[in-house]
């Protein structure tokens, strides 16, 4: 960085110049926090024939005509301008307000200084910029175009000897040109070929040139050679480029430096500030693995981590320091993968929590699932030698994609996250979790060897929690098919239906929205096969569930409805109850329920199944004979309040029921 800029300062020196100097970077990398934190003080410290050069910084982002920067030139050149009136004008509001600028002009006139006579006011004749070093930012942001800036520039550095460095993303501006009027460009071209007879050519037709036969040029071809050949601001710029700039430096910038610089920013917040001091090259580290230049995002992403870590240091102080580590670092991942467009947002929003994170991570590497290849990416790219099984945060997903800071999901986040080394004791115990994390690849070969035949007994005794079978079975066949256990896979399928048997009689957290931890779509029988059996335990477990549940729950009504409110969107919300229950003993229920509370069971209907078809079909048929009760009861009782909201109550499931696709 030092090199580049003592070659700055060495144009500078020079007692003439006819030409200007370009540096050049890709958004957000820095250009313009080097410009003002390093370059700009180091060029007016330069002296030359006993007088320091003065620097005048424009920012061409939305300029809309050349004026404006004449206009910006001025006010900058001009010691009767006041500092309000330039700060105003360096705005893009005062930009577009002469009137306010002739106020400014105005008051120089009162003093004698200059004279303004006519409304037109040509600026770019009203200042000197002797001893000025001009410096135009964001070349490729301007809204006028980029071979009239350039032109415009030039005077000052052919004519006046000016000294001028042009900052800009030269990638961005070839990009500039060729998308520019796309559809414009595209009719003149057609036109002109079609007026050529150039595109009356079939795509079967075939030109002879001597004795060979060739195929005619495509029409887009055809089109696309011709808009390069009319609207060629490409090459136009490469003209006036090589006329005006005479030395280009690519700035490549000291992350190092810049990241501190950013980390003063926090000196307000003493706690913030420590931690990533303390961390400077974590953040570094997983800013690189971004592969991008881009310090914009990370300064964003910075931004974001300061409301997180505040939130936790206020309500989680307990924090164990490689959980918040892990967090900074999948904050900064997490946004530069959108941000900076190396995803779909999708592709995090699918998983819903770290146990699914890590399932489908693991599971896609051994069994080399193509459909996972993103996430398994992502881990290596982020989190390659982190031994922590607790890395996804869904709350920080949601926020960075959404900027929504969703309370709850954040502090069932930390509570899980907080409480994991406590579970990874208890995990210890359960030997099948050193098969699910990936630790036995850690492990001597006599010590795996035991390791997986204890935890195939704890299988077949029913010691493994229910919804981990799958996920199991997908790495125990992995171990088959590569030799590492001596076992058909055919006893090994039998071992774990056992197992799923039993376990389903013993664990009573099974529940329909569980997920099946199995995230990979290829074509495998065996696992075909065990996803069936997994699916038919568990179905008949939450009938059963359901059944039990059901009695629990309406005996609730009408006498305890605050307790039938609190289990029916709590314990119970992904439960098909109303599939199990007598819908006559429920209808007698809501006759004697309160007029009040009837109102409340309507929304209730909405709330339960919103964005639950699978729940709503398990239960439709129930409360489809609901609803008939209901109807026939309805045109044998007098009209009345209770009457109506039943009928609202019937409402509702219709309704439900015709958004329901049943196919």
């Amino acid at each position: 960085m030092e090199e580049l800029i003592e070659c700055i300062c060495d144009y500078v020196r020079k007692p003439y110049i006819d030409y200007a100097i370009m540096l050049n970077g890709e958004w957000g990398s820095g250009k313009t926090y080097f410009w003002n934190n390093k370059l700009r003080s180091r060029l007016e410290s330069i002296t030359v024939n006993g007088k320091n050069y003065k620097t005048i910084y424009m920012s061409l982002y939305g300029i809309n005509s050349l004026e404006e920067i004449s206009k910006k030139i001025f006010i900058e050149t001009n010691p009767m301008i006041s500092k309000t009136l330039k700060k105003f004008v360096d705005t893009r509001e005062g930009n577009l307000i002469p009137e306010y600028v002739k106020t400014g002009l105005d008051m120089a006139n009162m003093f004698g200084t200059m004279s303004f006579n006519s409304e037109k006011v040509d600026f770019s004749k009203l200042f000197a910029i002797d001893n000025k070093i001009l410096c135009f930012d964001d070349l490729e942001r301007a809204n006028v175009d980029v071979i009239d800036i350039l032109g415009y520039i030039n005077n000052f550095v052919e004519h006046d000897g000016i000294k001028t460095i042009v900052i800009c993303n030269e990638k961005e501006l070839a990009t500039k040109f060729k998308n520019t009027n796309v559809e414009f460009k595209t009719l003149i071209a057609a036109y002109i070929l079609d007026k050529e007879n150039k595109l009356k050519v079939t795509v079967k037709s075939k030109f002879k040139i001597g004795d060979k036969e060739e195929s005619p040029v495509p029409i887009g071809n055809l089109i696309e050679e011709k808009i390069a050949e009319i609207f060629d601001k490409a090459n136009a710029y490469e003209r006036i480029k090589e006329k005006l700039i005479g030395e280009t430096f690519e700035y490549i910038p000291e992350y190092s430096y810049i990241l501190s610089g950013m980390i003063m920013k926090y000196s307000y917040n003493e706690k913030l500030s420590d931690f990533f001091k303390r961390n400077t090259s974590l953040i570094i580290a997983a800013f690189n693995k971004s592969e991008t230049r881009n310090l914009r995002i990370l300064k964003h992403s910075l931004t974001d981590f300061e409301k997180i870590f505040d939130n936790i240091i206020r309500d989680f102080p307990d924090t164990p320091i490689n959980v918040l580590r892990n967090l900074i670092t999948f904050t900064i991942a997490v946004s530069f993968e959108i941000k900076a467009g190396n995803i779909s947002k999708e592709k995090l929003k699918e998983i819903d929590n770290n146990s699914e994170y890590n399932s489908v991570v693991f599971t896609s590497k051994i069994l080399n699932d193509k459909s996972q290849f993103y996430l398994r990416e992502f881990d290596n790219k982020y989190f390659l030698n982190n031994t922590s099984n607790f890395k996804f945060f869904k709350f920080v997903e949601v926020y960075i994609r959404t900027r929504f800071f969703d309370e709850k999901l954040y502090k069932d986040n930390m509570k899980e996250a907080t409480d994991f080394i406590d579970t990874a004791k208890i995990h210890n115990n359960k030997k099948y979790y050193t098969i699910l994390n990936g630790e036995y690849l850690k492990i001597s070969d006599y010590e795996f060897n035991m390791l997986v035949r204890q935890v195939l007994d704890e299988i077949k005794l029913g010691q493994v929690e229910f919804k981990e079978h799958m996920q199991l079975f997908s790495i125990y066949k992995y171990f088959v098919t590569s030799g590492l256990l001596d076992m058909s896979i055919t006893d090994l399928k039998q071992s774990f239906i056992l197992g799923m048997q039993v376990s389903a009689s013993k664990f009573t957290d099974i529940n329909e929205n569980d997920s099946e931890n199995l995230h990979i779509e290829i074509e495998d029988k065996d696992l075909a096969e065990i996803k069936n059996q997994y699916m038919k335990i568990k179905g008949q477990v939450i009938e059963d569930m359901s059944l039990k549940k059901a009695l629990e729950l309406f005996k609730n009504l009408p006498s305890n409805i605050q307790q039938f409110y609190k289990d029916i969107i709590g314990d119970y919300q992904n439960l098909p109850v109303f599939s199990k229950y007598d819908m006559e003993d429920l209808y007698t229920k809501l006759e004697v329920t309160s007029n009040y509370d009837l109102y409340n069971l309507v929304n209730m209907f909405s709330v339960r199944y919103k964005d639950k078809a699978e729940l709503f079909r398990q239960d439709s048929k129930n409360l489809k004979k609901l609803c008939e009760i209901i109807r026939k009861n309805k045109h044998v009782k007098e009209k009345t309040i209770k009457v109506v909201l039943l009928d609202n109550i019937a409402d509702v499931i219709e309704k439900l029921d015709e958004n329901v696709n049943y196919i």
